[in-house]
């Protein structure tokens, strides 16, 4: 599952950091702070590394 916005990829890329000990869990705030509670390491991977130029800022919830 690719990540569908911008926004999206940076909390899963700031949650996957957490993961793999790079920075503090406690600095994870909101959508990150909850990927980061449900989602494997594999699962964080695959949204984080989705190429950005094709993605917009933010998506509605619809």
């Amino acid at each position: 599952m690719p990540a569908r916005s911008k926004a999206q990829q940076k909390a899963a890329g700031a949650a996957l950091a957490a993961k793999r000990g790079e920075t503090p869990k406690t600095k994870l705030k909101g959508a990150s702070r909850e990927m980061y509670k449900s989602m494997s390491e594999e699962e964080l991977d695959e949204l984080a590394t989705v190429k950005r130029a094709k993605l917009p800022e933010h998506v509605s919830d619809d």
